[in-house]
């Protein structure tokens, strides 16, 4: 893990500070939201040119690791995060929809981290990894209209605009990059390490641009934070015991057990968040919360990566 990956959380905070700061000078404020889209989508293209989609197969050669994750993030934790959002945010429809939001969309890429430093087995982790980008991106809105419908937050139409002008716009891009380059291999692996970096970048700067138009709204909603804090916290609790439970119920080795647990526990905030920025335009505080999940996420990730290591050494 890279400096600049270890110090992620902490350069999403410092993006925060810097926005709200910002934000205090009227025409950055005003003219801060049109930047936020443009570079969302520009990060999803370089993010998605880092997953291997035409690995797709690989995924189906551990069936039945791959028919637990499946099971675990796609049937088992939108019923949890639907449970958690009823119990601690019914009564806030727009963080009640960016919690759900950020748990139905399994993690591409900061899983595979986490599992390398708790010794799990990274190639399944990998092989599994464009399904999972592949199935939210189809299951996101499903799992909206399912579980938000009554809300009135969502509107169908600006959600399937979303879907089709923040998500499949990128990953079509990604996939006429990925056939331009497929003759010329070392091109294509000398650009997806030179662009790797960038995701980052490109969301931190977003960031900055959202609480530069939105900062008053968070400081006006602190104690709101409170409330997305315990849910996510107990979804963690939660999906490390079921994942632990279910890798020895299917008798997977320890390291597979490993690379279970963290693919059903990271989740894909980038993602949900450049759809609600088009989806949910005049409910600011849906993107706010996808922004919250990384600044817990990835500390919980930290501690959790530790405890797995204990888990092995003593079984």
């Amino acid at each position: 893990m890279s400096l600049f990956e270890k110090l992620y959380p902490f350069i999403i905070l410092l993006a925060g500070i810097i926005g709200i700061s910002l934000g205090q000078i009227q025409m950055i404020r005003e003219n801060a939201e049109s930047f936020i889209i443009p570079l969302l989508m520009a990060m999803l293209y370089i993010s998605f040119l880092q997953i291997p989609l035409e690995d797709l197969k690989k995924a189906f050669k551990n069936k039945r690791f791959t028919l637990t994750s499946i099971t675990i993030n796609f049937i088992w934790t939108p019923f949890i995060a639907w449970l958690l959002a009823m119990l601690f945010l019914g009564d806030q429809p727009a963080l009640y929809i960016g919690f759900i939001m950020l748990l139905v969309t399994p993690c591409t890429d900061w899983y595979l981290i986490f599992t390398g430093i708790a010794k799990g087995n990274v190639s399944l982790s990998a092989a599994i990894l464009p399904l999972n980008l592949i199935l939210q991106v189809i299951l996101l809105p499903v799992y909206l209209l399912i579980f938000g419908g009554t809300t009135e937050v969502i509107q169908l139409n600006f959600l399937l605009e979303s879907i089709l002008f923040v998500l499949l716009i990128p990953l079509t891009l990604t996939i006429l990059t990925k056939r331009l380059l497929r003759s010329q291999p070392q091109l294509k692996e000398i650009i997806v390490v030179k662009l790797s970096m960038f995701p980052m970048i490109f969301l931190s700067v977003a960031i900055v641009a959202m609480f530069a138009s939105q900062g008053k709204l968070l400081l006006d909603h602190l104690d709101l934070l409170w409330q997305i804090s315990i849910p996510i916290l107990l979804f963690f609790f939660v999906n490390l015991f079921v994942g632990q439970k279910m890798g020895k119920w299917m008798q997977f080795s320890k390291t597979d057990r490993v690379s279970l647990s963290l693919t059903t526990l990271a989740r894909n905030s980038p993602i949900a968040l450049a759809m609600a920025m088009t989806a949910f335009p005049e409910q600011p505080l849906i993107s706010l919360t996808l922004v919250i999940g990384p600044l817990l996420e990835l500390p919980i990730l930290a501690t959790i990566t530790q405890v797995l290591i204990g888990i092995s050494k003593r079984k």
